[in-house]
């Protein structure tokens, strides 16, 4: 029973990533922890197959209407590729079981990177719940605009990206190690840094970071198989249900406005934040 719910969770993952176009995935790990019960870093490793095969099947629908930077992919992706396969490789296991204590509390690693994830997820939420306005629209509005039009503008000619390499490079290294460490895609984080280093407009970073996040989460999860037991009967499935999430969601998303429902659900990742944090410091 249990395990169907975590496969009915999958698609509810990959629903809400194609109807908002992000978040979902940032789910992930909370539910393969907390209700199929794998530990921490099994799941932060299983997280970054779904996470990298849902953004693959995502960012291809972006791809087909000519709003992916592959150049701008590469030159981002290849330090961000470098980050999360040494983090998963040789850093996560290197990282000593228990780590410290506070009083009687234990802080181990995978309260450590429970707490962490926790934190990520708080920004996350953040990000889509602010309404603040700026002259040219907040990050979050034009994200939803991205996603949810018909892109009649596809085919416009696009400004060619121009590469700030400094801040890409030190971006991609911060991003990478991140996504190493907690297993989520960090797409609140690359899209504001494709827009600013790259010089990309909205559209094209919403589509340009998809196609990153699957392949910096796909290379991360190669450095996975050398050091744990990969169950891929159960990855293959749960993988498989949050991939039709997506592409029903990417059909819902043309009748239902993705504004109040990002709101919403950011509100939601907020509270699962919150509890998380108060789950592994007062509950554990």
């Amino acid at each position: 029973m249990i395990v169907i719910l975590g496969y009915i969770a999958a698609l509810i993952i990959g629903l809400s990533l194609g109807l908002i176009g992000g978040g979902g995935s940032i789910l992930t790990v909370p539910v393969l922890v907390y209700l199929l019960g794998l530990s921490p870093v099994i799941a932060t490793a299983y997280s970054l197959f779904i996470v990298g095969l849902t953004s693959l099947f995502g960012s291809y629908r972006f791809y087909r209407k000519g709003l992916v930077s592959l150049k701008t992919a590469v030159v981002f992706g290849i330090p961000s590729i470098i980050a999360v396969y040494t983090t998963r490789r040789y850093l996560v296991p290197a990282i000593p079981e228990n780590l410290f204590h506070v009083g009687d509390f234990a802080v181990t690693k995978g309260v450590m990177l429970m707490l962490l994830f926790a934190a990520l997820m708080v920004f996350a939420s953040i990000s889509m719940i602010r309404q603040k306005k700026e002259a040219n629209g907040s990050v979050d509005d034009n994200i939803d605009t991205a996603i949810d039009v018909e892109y009649e503008s596809a085919t416009a000619p696009h400004p060619k990206p121009k590469f700030n390499y400094i801040g890409i490079l030190a971006e991609g290294l911060v991003v990478g190690t991140l996504t190493g460490l907690v297993g989520a895609g960090g797409g609140f984080l690359i899209i504001p840094a494709l827009v600013l280093f790259s010089k990309l407009d909205m559209k094209m970073a919403v589509g340009t970071s998809l196609l990153i996040i699957a392949a910096k989460s796909l290379f991360g999860f190669v450095g996975d198989i050398y050091n744990y037991e990969i169950d891929w009967m159960f990855l293959a499935i749960f993988s498989a249900f949050s991939v039709v999430g997506i592409f029903l969601g990417s059909f819902l998303s043309t009748k239902i406005h993705a504004d109040k429902l990002k709101t919403s659900f950011g509100w939601f990742v907020l509270a699962m934040g919150v509890y998380i944090i108060a789950k592994e410091i007062f509950f554990a």
